[in-house]
């Protein structure tokens, strides 16, 4: 029996850089950021993503750093970019470590919880640096009272040995979701981030500090707004998070994947090219854009999907994952749901959701930080969500950025949220019931009862001002219910410039090898109103463009092997009175 070829173990879901080392996995080298650092201002603000690396940079930057960790440097670095090209402050800063995740994000616990992981870190600090340290620091430093009083006392007791600290905060708005949850929080947050509230005030003292040892922060985060209340007690921190230098520092460009996709298929059973892979995950995966001056140069893909993608391809033989979407993310973006409930607050027509959704794009200005007060503002709201990863830079348009949704996995979940947005009653759409006629539409054909299911939804949830909004309401439910159908990926016109109709149900046929069929919808809206001789027009209409979408290159390719099936449907006002195939 033929040995298994032994190959780097995948680090998903690993964010401590001396385990993804130790353990020889494989890493994508991303340490010659490190002398671009260096160079930027000292105190370094840095916003991505959930779940885009940002964890595992900390990490790196930690060790790089630390005095302690010299005699490591050529097993860790050695044959990274910095260990053949070392900057002069290699080793040389004691290191404080703050993750504010595991700080309990209950407003009325914070100071409590924030005391105790900042002990038990100040602690650990006075431990291992014994050596450079004054003596008895570390039972003089217990005497003191809480966070804010513990880091004054130690940077001060700093001085006394000529010592340099280099701290790093990562998420240090874990609570902001908290903060947005509910009008109540809002009161007790700005009490604790204004004036001499307790967050405010450790922010203070680290602003004092560095004045004398703090001579480095690096701090992350996914969202500005914390950082808007805070830093105005931490004014001379750098917002790096979209300046094109730093666009490609954290999540991957294709290189990187390609990479990575060629190393592993000299390991392990592949049954695709790169090239194939690549054109699997891109649209899951990819499209990020962080800076405007990036925009049509490299887009990233999320660092952890594609770990998740690698890691199961590999697990399932060479034979795509079932689920493109980790269950991890879902999670994630549940935790979002509180987008749901500002959108509805806006006092503007219609909420940023359904209009991102119904034309395929919003512009606003990206803000570098804002207060929570002002998040329902438009430019805010849509900033948080480019924050939170929903949205991507694509250019500009009449003076402002052009956003639009990056991927398959983010329109997933938008496409969710809408469904929830359009339901003020929060009803759950029998998930049972929608899986059955997907799967009889996907392997018999059966598309009927699938669009009557839609229309009988739109009729029965539908509220009066959603039926004003007319067209693009109804092509935004649909688009929203299409998205739930596991075994397509709808594909929008106004999202793509590629010949597609209102909505091409693209076949997931890498993961649904036997599905038989496949499906344009041509989708067209006449006002209640209107004539049945204008319903009509708009129905010969439907049938020339579908069999010109249909006739298309892009289309044919796609559909490989499957039936594909022109369907022609039109709404009058609320009640779908055609629906049928070409």
């Amino acid at each position: 029996m033929n040995q298994p070829v032994k190959r780097k173990r995948i680090p998903y879901g690993m964010m401590n850089f001396i385990d993804v080392r130790e353990d020889d996995c494989y890493y994508v080298d991303k340490t010659h950021y490190i002398p671009l650092i260096e160079n930027a201002n000292k105190y370094f603000f840095y916003i991505r993503p959930r779940r885009f690396g940002k964890s595992l940079t900390i990490s790196m930057l930690h060790h790089y750093y630390n005095i302690l960790e010299a005699d490591k440097f050529e097993k860790w670095y050695g044959d990274l970019y910095i260990g053949k090209h070392p900057t002069p402050e290699r080793n040389s800063y004691l290191i404080i470590y703050l993750n504010f995740a595991v700080v309990n994000a209950e407003l009325n616990s914070y100071r409590q919880s924030l005391d105790a992981h900042c002990n038990t870190e100040f602690n650990f600090f006075c431990d291992v640096y014994a050596q450079y340290l004054p003596e008895g620091i570390k039972e003089e430093m217990n005497k003191k009272k809480g966070a804010v009083e513990q880091l004054d006392y130690l940077y001060k007791e700093c001085v006394k040995t000529n010592q340099q600290i280099y701290l790093f905060i990562d998420e240090y708005d874990h609570f902001t979701n908290k903060i947005l949850s509910g009008p109540s929080c809002l009161e007790d947050y700005k009490s604790e981030t204004h004036g001499t509230g307790y967050l405010r005030s450790f922010f203070d003292t680290v602003k004092a500090g560095t004045y004398s040892t703090i001579k480095r922060c690096f701090v992350t985060g996914v969202s500005p707004v914390t950082m808007d209340d805070l830093t105005s007690g931490f004014n001379i921190g750098t917002n790096y998070s979209l300046s094109p230098e730093f666009n490609e520092m954290t999540g991957f460009n294709e290189e990187e994947v390609r990479a990575m996709l060629d190393y592993y298929a000299t390991t392990c059973q592949f049954h695709h090219s790169t090239d194939e892979l690549i054109e699997a995950m891109k649209p899951w995966y990819d499209n990020y854009c962080f800076a405007e001056q990036s925009y049509g140069g490299t887009t990233m893909y999320n660092s952890n999907m594609v770990l998740y993608f690698v890691d199961n391809y590999i697990r399932n033989r060479g034979y795509m994952p079932r689920n493109m979407v980790e269950e991890n993310i879902r999670v994630d973006y549940n935790k979002l749901r509180m987008l749901i409930r500002k959108d509805k607050e806006f006092t503007h027509d219609a909420s940023t959701i359904q209009t991102l959704v119904q034309q395929g794009y919003i512009t606003g200005e990206l803000k570098t930080g804002f207060p929570a007060e002002t998040i329902a503002e438009p430019d805010n709201f849509i900033s948080l969500l480019f924050y939170f990863g929903m949205l991507t830079i694509s250019g500009t348009k009449r003076g402002k950025t052009l956003l639009t949704i990056p991927n398959q996995v983010v329109r997933e979940q938008l496409y969710s949220y809408l469904l929830d947005t359009y339901n003020e009653a929060d009803l759950r759409f029998d998930n049972w019931e929608k899986g059955k006629l997907a799967s009889a539409m996907a392997y018999r054909g059966d598309w009927k009862a699938y669009f009557d299911y839609i229309a009988e939804c739109l009729h029965r949830y539908s509220s009066q001002r959603d039926k004003q909004k007319g067209e693009a309401y109804v092509h935004g439910f649909t688009l929203a219910m299409t998205a739930q159908n596991r075994f397509y990926r709808p594909i929008s016109e106004q999202e793509n410039q590629e010949g597609y109709a209102d909505i091409f149900m693209f076949p997931l046929l890498d993961i649904y090898k036997d599905m038989l069929h496949s499906y344009i919808i041509e989708l067209k809206y006449a006002k209640g109103k209107d004539s049945d001789e204008k319903v009509e027009q708009l129905r010969q209409e439907a049938i020339t463009q579908a069999n010109r979408y249909a006739a298309s290159e892009t289309v044919q390719k796609a559909i490989g092997t499957t039936t594909l099936h022109k369907i022609i449907v039109v709404y009058q006002g609320m009640k779908m009175v055609v629906c049928e195939e070409v």
